[in-house]
């Protein structure tokens, strides 16, 4: 074979080598990292309660959904989370606040949901309801809750102040306490029938200056589930006073979570 014929075939096997698509490796990882939050919020609030963390978010180019609870039972803020979820492309992070942690408990076990991340939460197991997760657990906020004539609950101004968001400038505040949500006070003897973090890898975050769910609860919470634990000196809406900090958290469990759904 001359020189040239050679030096012709090479740079042909060369160039044939570039186009052909890349093999993955036997047994090499998948991909990690995925694009999808979904926001859950909780009693006494509305999906506004996620305001300072979704851009934060969407900065880093994740797809953000935060659902508007009705909070007329827990079924139906299951069923509104789950509508939700089914308009999301790909595997999902499950974010809940405070009551909402018992909505993503029951959601959690859909395939599309990859991972489950808690802010000052009640994280029940199954059978529970919201009575039986809080009992021997008093918070000081119970004190400021007000039912009205057709059962619902909310919380007062001087509630939202001392007990809820105590950490937040006073302005934030009226807005938080003028936009919530009340709920079904039948909402905290309804129980979840499936527990989510059983299967499913889970995140929470504590706040040690929790007066509307108990710190050591939440502390214990997140034993049980054996989750990856962020503790914050924060009020119980610490997606508000320090969003910064909890959007770095939720984006670092996004990167730690396959990029494809599981299926089972």
């Amino acid at each position: 074979m001359s020189y040239f014929k050679f030096l012709t075939l090479s740079l042909l096997s060369v160039a044939l080598l570039a186009l052909s698509p890349p093999v993955r490796a036997q047994g090499a990882a998948p991909a990690k990292g995925i694009k999808n939050v979904l926001f859950v919020h909780g009693a006494y609030a509305d999906g506004s309660s996620w305001a300072k963390v979704i851009p934060l978010l969407q900065a880093k180019g994740l797809n953000v959904i935060s659902v508007q609870n009705p909070m007329l039972s827990m079924a139906e803020d299951v069923a509104a989370t789950r509508r939700a979820l089914a308009m999301m492309e790909g595997p999902v992070l499950l974010v809940g606040h405070s009551s909402a942690g018992m909505v993503i408990t029951e959601v959690g076990t859909d395939p599309k949901v990859a991972g489950l991340l808690y802010v000052s939460a009640l994280i029940p197991s199954e059978g529970q309801s919201v009575a039986d997760v809080v009992a021997g657990h008093p918070a000081p906020g119970n004190a400021e809750v007000r039912e009205d004539a057709s059962g619902f609950l909310s919380l007062s101004m001087k509630g939202m102040n001392e007990n809820f968001a105590q950490d937040l400038p006073a302005a934030e505040r009226k807005v938080m306490y003028a936009t919530q949500t009340p709920w079904a006070k039948s909402y905290t003897a309804e129980k979840v029938t499936n527990a989510a973090w059983k299967t499913k890898p889970s995140w929470c975050i504590i706040a040690a200056q929790d007066r509307s769910i108990d710190p050591n609860l939440e502390r214990a919470e997140a034993k049980m589930i054996k989750a990856t634990t962020l503790e914050l000196n924060s009020s119980h809406v610490s997606m508000l006073s320090q969003p910064q900090k909890v959007a770095t958290f939720i984006l670092e469990a996004t990167q730690k979570l396959p990029a494809v759904a599981s299926v089972r």
